[in-house]
């Protein structure tokens, strides 16, 4: 296949994030211009630009809205970069994402904020941990525009359906900094609040349960075909068998069986946010 500027391009072998870095230069050149003068009328950095154009940089889903909108490319830079966030992810996960964009109907149990509910500098405290290596802060970077990526599928036509049961000690784990966790609380309110989102809280008062070193994703397709992701112990698993994935289900309806109502799932968490606002005013 040839490329944009008649080189023969292995289409198979290119990432996505080369091909989004070829679309941004050939939208760039053929608009007639530089990355001067691109960066002065988008006020975006030159070197950053340029990094994106090279495919050193995955960007956020919104810097690519912003230059759709700038070439009047409709949502084609958009497109691409939804192909290019999974070069940031295992082959395994890559699969299990793909699935995810084009779910109907999904469920989640999870221990921690979701990455699906976690705000910008709530997700580059939580990455900033795991990062070791004097390149880190490029990482942490590469991550937290990958993870804000996925909740882009929380915002596409038609909406998918969400439920997620989210156990206490993700509410008791609070950040680092007050502010952050204050926003972070205060996104998972308005989460609760969504016509499309359920949103429960497991209280520790449940007691015991079998999902206690894990998360637990189910993902219902338009055909109705569903599979089952398993993360925990610092493996995963997506699960296709339709048996192992009936089971998995009866496992999280009984997990929402323990889970407090959505009603008081979100005076739950309107609670928390209360005691954490207090604990600022009254050290």
């Amino acid at each position: 296949m040839k490329g944009d500027t008649g080189e023969v391009v292995d289409v198979e072998r290119e990432s996505g994030r080369a091909v989004l870095g070829r679309t941004l230069k050939f939208l760039r050149e053929k608009a007639g211009k530089s990355l001067g003068q691109l960066a002065e009328e988008t006020r975006y950095e030159k070197s950053y630009l340029s990094r994106l154009e090279s495919g050193e940089r995955l960007s956020k889903v919104t810097v690519m809205e912003d230059l759709d909108g700038y070439y009047g490319a409709g949502d084609l830079l958009v497109r691409h970069w939804r192909a290019a966030r999974l070069d940031a992810f295992q082959d395994q996960y890559k699969r299990f994402m793909e699935l995810e964009a084009t779910a109907r109907i999904m469920w989640l149990f999870t221990p921690v904020v979701p990455g699906l509910l976690q705000t910008e500098d709530f997700a580059r405290e939580v990455l900033s941990g795991a990062q070791t290596t004097a390149d880190g802060d490029e990482w942490v970077e590469e991550q937290v525009a990958a993870r804000l990526g996925r909740q882009y599928l929380l915002r596409q036509e038609p909406q998918p359906d969400v439920r997620i049961i989210l156990d206490e000690t993700a509410l008791r784990r609070p950040a680092a900094g007050y502010q952050t966790w204050l926003d972070q609380l205060v996104r998972l309110e308005e989460a609760a609040m969504e016509p499309n989102m359920t949103l429960q809280v497991l209280p520790f008062s449940a007691g015991v349960h079998h999902h206690m070193t894990g998360s637990l994703t189910l993902l219902w397709q338009p055909d109705a075909s569903a599979v089952a992701y398993k993360e925990g112990n610092e493996c995963s698993r997506l699960i296709e068998d339709p048996d192992q994935v009936l089971r998995d289900r009866l496992s999280y309806d009984r997990l929402r069986d323990l889970a407090l109502p959505p009603s008081d799932s979100l005076k739950f968490i309107r609670a928390v946010l209360k005691e954490h606002r207090h604990h600022e005013a009254h050290p």
